[in-house]
């Protein structure tokens, strides 16, 4: 066993274990601190051996020491306190439970040995009006059979989905919970070097050799140790070198890496502020999404280094931190939170009184901050449970039906369930696409969860965060309905990639502010320039005026006109004149029995179409063209100052 010749009292921070040249320092904060000090377990002979902290190192309740020419390479490690053994809450790597439902009786800290090369690798800084985000699970992504990857459910897994991710045209993954958390629940079980009697005071239960977890949390929203990344959903063990070697592919292929954390209320905040600024400088990920009640969001909002990270949160004191009228060079915080979601949704189903609500939405972009939309998200039903059931059905989940939101505001369509009923089938495929229109025309940040973009289904499952299964897990459905939707995803997206007044710098003033003739978004309804925005109303055309937006930073976008008619019955809607040589043509139709929505060319000739009938439940999208043998007018604008 290792021999300590040469120590030194060390420093109180940084807490956990750095290494300097030929030192190696400790540092961690003790509750009783009367005999406390390190373990180093050798990984060759299994042998271990305690070092006790000097009293003359201890700074307040932090103990800390130096170790000189330390081999790494060969320990792991632990703190002790009188007889309680613990892990390193701030350790970068966590060994003992490398395997996915195996925790075993002794976790450790691990060290970083070597430094990565990234390559040159840097944040990509995607503004929110050119980002299309995408969440997922690490493990549930691609560790059903479907998924055709050599790696399931691994860091290396999603490397090898990027062709996939760029084909829908994402530019950013959300990762769910992926630093090192006990799925199998036993995080609050001592090490075994723990005495009995602190297994009796704390309330532990030995291990028992029978004992088997078939429930896992496979989601990860508990504590965890927040600096390691998650050994299990690494491919060969090495999760620090793989989770690197994921971010900077990603990265290459233009695609950002956001990171969601979860603190619940008895993590420490010094902790969770330490914990966001070390991903961002070592693993290099360009955003965070916070997850929890007691943050310290106005310290993170406010911290210098997280000025060009995005930053999610439910709602962030925006006053706060940037007074009543600085707006910042980059726009880097978020509001992430299922305001968007239900109003879409019962916008969709035709409920009273939400017309109003969902256009305020749509047009939400504010200067301060960005807006995360989204329709599903891990938590809730899918894409396609969204229009095939009204009820949860988690009884697999085994806690009674008691788990999971009672209030979905979603509508089955006519049936709850499977059925293979033609016209609700048809039914359901058509709400699907209305409700991708919505989100991909809305003027915020489109975010969709993992699966949806081919009609992935829980079985009507709204919380299987326990489901390590076929329901939880990602079935990569490639025919039939799954392509039709895959491909209206595709287009909508490209859509609004390609047109600058799909997705504008600024939220829409409803105000022509630059002098063109018309303003940068107008609502109508069976009338042009008169909409119908009653408590019964479920219909409305809005028109996006392309002289708002500039192609190549030149020429005008095109104007777009889209139809909504949740009503279950049809309107007829006047379409709004356009400027003098341009007329408009049908780009899509959700209600189209067969083919994809959107219309190929020798189907859309542009002609004058004074009005447009807009079937039930369905949405048409309009573009302005140039009428044959005319061209574009030229218009000069004044703009005005806001």
């Amino acid at each position: 066993m290792y021999t300590i010749d040469n120590t030194t009292i060390g420093r109180p921070y940084p807490l956990g274990v750095t290494t300097e040249h030929d030192h190696t320092y400790f540092s961690v904060a003790m509750k009783k601190g009367k005999d406390c000090g390190i373990i180093l377990y050798d990984r060759k002979t299994k042998e271990s051996c305690r070092h006790p902290f000097d009293v003359r190192g201890k700074s307040g309740s932090i103990f800390s020491m130096g170790i000189e020419n330390l081999d790494i390479e060969r320990y792991e490690y632990n703190f002790y306190d009188g007889e309680y053994v613990f892990t390193d809450p701030y350790a970068k790597i966590i060994y003992g439970h490398e395997k996915w439902g195996k925790y075993g009786d002794h976790i450790r800290g691990g060290f970083l040995c070597e430094a990565y090369d990234w390559e040159g690798d840097k944040s990509l800084k995607y503004p929110y009006e050119s980002s299309i985000l995408y969440c997922l699970n690490v493990r549930a992504f691609t560790r059903h059979r479907s998924s055709g990857v050599a790696h399931k459910g691994t860091y290396r897994g999603i490397i090898e989905k990027i062709p996939h991710l760029k084909e829908i045209g994402i530019t950013a993954v959300e990762l769910m919970p992926a630093y090192e958390f006990d799925e199998t629940e036993r995080h609050r079980l001592p090490t075994a070097e723990a005495s009995m009697e602190e297994m009796v005071k704390n309330k532990f239960a030995p291990p028992q050799e029978s004992e088997k977890k078939e429930k896992y949390n496979c989601w990860g929203y508990i504590e965890g140790f927040y600096f390691a990344p998650k050994a299990a959903f690494s491919s060969n063990g090495d999760a620090v070198s793989e989770f690197k070697d994921m971010v900077k592919e990603l990265h290459r292929n233009g695609i950002e890496v956001i990171m969601q954390f979860y603190f619940p209320d008895s993590v420490n905040q010094g902790v969770i502020l330490e914990a966001l600024r070390y991903w961002v400088l070592e693993y290099h990920i360009d955003g965070i999404h916070l997850k929890g009640e007691r943050l310290p969001v106005r310290a993170v909002a406010s911290d210098p280094l997280f000025t060009e990270t995005k930053l999610f949160y439910d709602n962030f004191p925006y006053e706060e931190i940037y007074g009543e009228e600085e707006v910042p060079e980059f726009r880097n915080l978020a509001s992430y939170n299922d305001d968007y979601m239900y109003t879409a949704r019962r916008f969709l189903k035709g409920d009273d009184n939400m017309l109003g609500c969902f256009l305020e939405l749509q047009r939400k972009n504010p200067a301060r901050h960005g807006v995360i939309n989204y329709v599903t998200n891990y938590y809730g039903f899918t894409l396609s449970d969204m229009v095939s059931y009204e009820k949860k059905h988690n009884e697999e989940n085994g806690e009674g039906g008691r788990d999971g939101n009672d209030n979905n505001f979603t509508w089955n369509c006519g049936t709850e369930g499977t059925t293979r009923k033609k016209d609700i089938l048809k039914l359901r495929e058509r709400q699907m696409k209305n409700v991708l229109v919505m989100l991909f025309t809305s003027q915020g940040t489109p975010l969709i969860y993992s699966g949806d973009e081919f009609g992935n289904t829980r079985y009507g499952n709204n919380n299987p965060y326990c489901q390590d299964n076929e329901t939880g897990f990602v079935k990569w459905n490639s025919t039939g309905s799954g392509q039709s939707i895959f491909s209206c995803m595709k287009s909508l997206i490209s859509l609004k990639k390609e047109h600058p007044v799909l997705r504008n710098e600024q939220e829409p003033k409803l105000l022509d502010y630059i002098g063109c003739g018309y303003p940068d978004v107008s609502y109508h309804g069976e009338e042009a320039w008169r909409p119908e925005l009653s408590g019964y109303s479920r219909y409305a055309g809005i028109m996006y005026c392309g002289c708002y937006g500039k192609l190549d930073k030149k020429e005008d976008d095109n104007f777009f006109y889209i139809a909504y008619n949740m009503h279950w019955l049809p309107h007829d809607f006047a379409l709004p004149k356009l400027p003098k040589g341009m007329e408009w043509q049908l780009l899509a139709d959700t209600g189209r029995e067969s083919g994809d929505m959107f219309l190929s060319e020798s189907l859309a000739e542009a002609e004058e179409q004074p009005r447009a009938e807009v079937k039930p439940r369905t949405v048409h999208i309009y573009i302005s063209k140039q009428k044959k043998g005319q061209k574009p007018e030229k218009r000069q604008y004044v703009r005005t100052a806001f």
